[in-house]
């Protein structure tokens, strides 16, 4: 594994994406805003996924079955994700990422699990460095000689491992950081020029009056911006 230190310069302040997600399909939806602001149907889709899986694998574990693929549980924007945050820490490109490529990775998709944690995932999961690339070795198998710190992880295993992360996530975590990428100045809420920030960067083209629109809709208090509450208000539906 080489060093992280390039990788780490590329990883965004806020969460793994460059730019902001786009706003929910309902913030300014009198004004029929572009097609890319569409993150409440979007979640709510993955919310009532995530319930329908986990009540298959409710049956399935009362069965006796094997348990679902965490991975079929997300969306392919997640998938995608996980996929794009290991290929951007795996620098030597050989399709394992060591104790800090795996850290900064999860980083990147919104987890800063501490030191423990870290360690616990890759005793479940790892596999011992000098293991052939071509070996069908499953995880945790004889890594007792081999302190956890140094052990790897597959991409199959880094998928495992984020993919339940995020089924896991609370969705009001998803859209505060969310929040927090329109707020890049932590002040308490989106200000028009927080919209035409994230307008410019997404290439909507909206128009003025639009985003004017879109803050007044749900500026409940007349404070010049949308609040974090009532963004989530928003979110939430």
């Amino acid at each position: 594994m080489a060093s992280t230190s390039q990788a780490q310069s590329s990883l965004p302040h806020r969460g793994f994406r460059s730019h902001p997600p786009a706003p929910p399909h309902n913030f300014g939806a009198s004004q029929q805003p572009a097609a890319a602001l569409r993150d409440k149907p979007r979640l709510d889709r993955e919310r009532a996924e995530r319930e329908r899986l986990a009540r298959e694998a409710q049956v399935q574990g009362q069965a006796g079955a094997p348990a679902a693929n965490p991975m079929n549980t997300l969306s392919d924007e997640q998938r995608e994700e996980i996929n794009e945050a290991f290929g951007l820490f795996d620098n030597d490109k050989d399709q394992r990422i060591d104790y800090h490529e795996f850290k900064v990775a999860l980083k990147a998709l919104g987890f800063d699990l501490p030191k423990p944690e870290i360690l616990t995932h890759l005793t479940t999961h790892g596999i011992p460095p000098d293991t052939p690339a071509s070996s069908s070795r499953p995880p945790n198998t004889n890594n007792n000689n081999v302190p956890p710190g140094r052990l790897v992880l597959t991409l199959p295993a880094f998928q495992s491992i984020a993919a339940t992360l995020i089924a896991n996530r609370d969705p009001r975590d998803e859209i505060l950081r969310a929040f927090a990428l329109f707020d890049t100045e932590d002040k308490g809420m989106i200000t028009l020029d927080d919209l035409r920030r994230v307008a410019r960067e997404l290439g909507e083209g909206l128009e003025e009056d639009e985003l004017t629109a879109m803050i007044e809709e749900f500026d409940l208090e007349a404070k010049g911006g949308v609040g974090r509450d009532e963004f989530i208000q928003i979110c939430m539906g």
